[in-house]
């Protein structure tokens, strides 16, 4: 059975950095994209990040870009999402999923989903 397992959320001050771990087990990953989805209250879960497992190539959303970094580890089969310079509105729950196609950008195409770690900012 597929778990991917997130942490590293918290409370952190607005300039402020956090680093988000992804803990994927239950079979091999490398034919598989790893995503970053957030979730704010009342809001539509938006796409944040990805990275395939075999080439590493990295997507963002243009509202992290220059901000946010998302890398993976494949010994530790992890997947990181390095956020530096948070702002109030990057304030959500954050998911981590995984994709077996090239869609990466797009809820419905991730067959895989943690549980979520809460990351809030304040200003």
């Amino acid at each position: 059975q597929v778990q991917l397992v997130e942490s590293g959320g918290g409370l952190v001050q607005a300039g402020g950095s956090l680093r988000l771990s992804c803990a994927a087990s239950g079979r091999t990953f490398s034919s598989y994209a790893m995503g970053w989805f957030r979730q704010a209250p009342g809001k539509e879960r938006e796409f944040v990040a990805a990275i395939t497992w075999g080439g590493g190539n990295t997507y963002y959303a243009d509202s992290v870009k220059g901000r946010f970094t998302i890398s993976r580890e494949k010994v530790k089969n992890t997947v990181y999402l390095q956020m530096i310079s948070l702002k109030p509105e990057d304030t959500a729950v954050y998911y981590c999923a995984a994709t077996r196609t090239r869609v990466v950008v797009t809820t419905g195409y991730y067959d895989y989903w943690g549980q979520g770690t809460q990351v809030t900012v304040s200003s």
